[in-house]
């Protein structure tokens, strides 16, 4: 669809569901308890990590559960990209004490372990047997609070959960409705201590949710009007955010586009940069955002010839000002690469220590990912691997 052209009805049949209840605002994660009692909760289990617990927030989430009254148990052993095995131990942990409610505070990690952990916990089982789509058999009765402390993943609002399968070299996917969090408590004075080289990380990785989803096949009006705010206001705040973590506006910034892009690509999905993102870290232990940030200014290019008018409002929406359609077209990738340099992110394969032998299973692998579907130009084996050559 040219973005010049009118809407038709086709393009209007569209579905779009977002399960978890938003709240957002500076200062609101120190009223976690007065939120957790209008639910009637009483015994929270509250899942973070080592580093979360080592900057001092959870002191004044503490602060809050305990003046309340609110019992709480804090469970830190899930690590970054977390695996099945930590889920599976985490809701072992979880059923030892009659626990009401879940709490995840972090980043993408923390959060997708505490999805997962609710769905074992629930269902039973390995949450292995819940990868794929729709595979949860119902909604679990235990509520769920996700309060990110980075910008990136969105996970406070999808209804996916990733895991690393370290058995086969590759991550799971789990997708369902059942996967979302109740509530998704958005305070970006969280995110003030965040370091710059994870603010970049995390930060790139949510302006690749919103172009993917904006590229995507299942893209619709819908989720292209808050995927294009997304890319928009995280470009006009992601180098700021790196820059000087202190700066309040661009942490509220970055926040916010983050969950823009979270709330488009639950709808929309995403393609090929996470497709190859998933392999890249399944076999080399790359980091899901330093993968993210390798590859996405590749695959908008590869993506160039066959979604033109997408691409140069891309290139617009990142300050792109000069020449006509296929111009802008054309600036887009290298705005993309500009700012992956200018947040200080690694620019090839080799510098993240992936040996090139590797590269030909990643590229195999890549095609395990449901997210390569909805790529808009599906690639061959032949030319993923070209893509990571260039990349190395």
């Amino acid at each position: 669809m040219s973005l010049s052209q009118p809407v038709t009805s086709i393009d209007f049949e569209f579905s779009f569901h977002l399960p978890s209840l938003i709240e957002f605002g500076y200062g609101k994660a120190s009223r976690l308890g007065e939120r957790l009692l209008q639910l009637g909760v009483n015994n929270v289990f509250l899942v973070t990590d080592k580093g979360v617990e080592s900057t001092g927030i959870l002191n004044r989430l503490s602060e809050s559960l305990q003046a309340t009254g609110i019992q709480f148990d804090i469970y830190t052993d899930v690590e970054p990209d977390p695996s099945i095995e930590t889920i599976n131990r985490g809701a072992e942990a979880f059923q030892v004490k009659r626990y009401d409610c879940i709490v995840a505070v972090g980043g993408g990690s923390p959060i997708d372990a505490a999805k997962g952990i609710r769905v074992v916990a629930s269902n039973g089982g390995s949450i292995g047997d819940y990868a794929g789509v729709n595979r949860i058999p119902a909604a679990s009765a235990i509520p769920l609070i996700a309060i990110p402390t980075t910008s990136g993943t969105g996970s406070e609002v999808t209804i996916f959960g990733v895991y690393s399968d370290w058995h086969n070299n590759v991550k799971v996917t789990v997708t369902s409705p059942y996967m979302a969090p109740s509530i998704a408590l958005v305070d970006p004075e969280l995110t003030g201590t965040l370091p710059a080289k994870m603010t970049a990380a995390s930060g790139i990785d949510a302006l690749a949710h919103g172009i993917e989803t904006f590229f995507s096949l299942r893209s619709r009006p819908v989720s292209d009007a808050l995927a294009m705010e997304a890319i928009s206001v995280v470009n006009a705040n992601l180098r700021r955010a790196v820059q000087d973590g202190s700066d309040i506006d661009a942490r509220v910034g970055m926040s916010h586009g983050s969950l823009l892009a979270g709330m488009a690509f639950n709808n929309g999905f995403l393609g090929l940069a996470h497709a190859i993102g998933s392999a890249l870290s399944g076999h080399c232990h790359v980091p899901h955002g330093i993968a993210i940030g390798l590859l996405l200014p590749h695959v908008v290019e590869f993506n160039t010839p066959v979604r033109p008018e997408k691409v140069a409002k891309i290139a617009e929406l990142m300050g792109v000002k000069t020449g006509g359609a296929k111009e802008l077209a054309g600036g887009a990738a290298p705005a993309v690469a500009q700012l992956v340099q200018d947040i200080g992110l690694p620019t090839r394969l080799r510098e993240v220590g992936v040996p090139q032998e590797k590269l030909a299973d990643i590229a195999r692998d890549s095609f395990k990912s449901g997210m390569m579907k909805w790529n808009p130009r599906q690639p061959s084996e032949a030319e993923v691997l070209e893509i990571l050559k260039k990349m190395f």
